[in-house]
């Protein structure tokens, strides 16, 4: 089963959608993380929670 880590974006209420769009955006594409769930608050902001796989190495044996 594969492990993922997890992080909390906040967007304000003030931010345009276009904007929001460019932040996540930017997120996904430099981060590497991809959208696991967006919530819309009733004061209009986003809580956004982004996650990207965790790979790990087997050790070498010598």
């Amino acid at each position: 089963m594969p492990e993922y880590e997890f992080v909390d974006v906040y967007v304000p209420r003030g931010v345009s959608r276009k904007d929001a769009t460019r932040l996540l955006t930017d997120h996904a594409e430099y981060g590497h993380w991809e959208l696991h769930r967006l919530s819309l608050l009733r004061d209009g902001s986003r809580r956004v929670r982004l996650r990207r796989r965790i790979i790990r190495q087997a050790r070498a044996t010598w």
